[in-house]
């Protein structure tokens, strides 16, 4: 029986060149929420409120493998969830910009207060509301779910959907592109 053609199989960054160089430079990680980190449904509950989300643990991971090379993650999402916020807790996530109506601003705020340029971040977003933050971005990620429009915008699109880790592909980009990876997985082995 051949073996299994899959994601884990081939070279996403084949079709996209520049992803590598530019993964190699950046300072910053910035996501969305609805769509990168999780699959974008939204469960409303009887009470007429947002009930339910789903984040892959691969996805947590790869955000703790960034910052302890030193990149932090930011959140920039048009919505506002408990959820959200007790996962970036868990997670160590200080930037955490919620119910935002212009996310460049947003993005704009959190490099200030880095003191890093739109150059120094990859963003990753999946549609319409995240054109605006990723328009500047040094590496523009877009999930394999997203909008065309979006991911004919991007310099890299996923092999994964967001919520099923898509995430940890570009975190696993970035560390491979700064030459972390691999020190990272002895670590994990030993």
């Amino acid at each position: 029986m051949p073996s299994a053609f899959n994601a884990h199989n081939t070279n996403p960054l084949s079709q996209y060149p520049q992803a590598w160089e530019r993964a190699g430079a950046i300072k910053l990680l910035v996501l969305d929420v609805d769509g990168v980190l999780t699959n974008g449904q939204v469960f409303i509950g009887e009470s007429g409120k947002e009930s339910l989300k789903a984040f892959d643990i691969q996805d947590g991971l790869g955000i703790k493998l960034l910052e302890k090379i030193g990149i932090p993650t930011a959140i920039i999402t048009g919505r506002s969830s408990k959820m959200v916020l007790a996962r970036c807790e868990e997670l160590g996530i200080k930037h955490v910009h919620m119910g935002a109506e212009n996310k460049a601003i947003a993005l704009e705020k959190i490099l200030q207060s880095l003191g890093l340029k739109p150059s120094d971040c990859a963003v990753m977003g999946d549609d319409w509301p995240d054109l605006q933050m990723m328009k500047s971005a040094g590496l523009k990620v877009c999930p394999a779910q997203g909008h065309s429009a979006v991911q004919e915008t991007a310099h890299f699109v996923t092999t994964r959907s967001g919520g099923s880790g898509a995430v940890r592909e570009v975190c696993d980009l970035i560390l491979k592109a700064q030459n972390q990876y691999e020190t990272l997985l002895a670590q994990a082995h030993a």
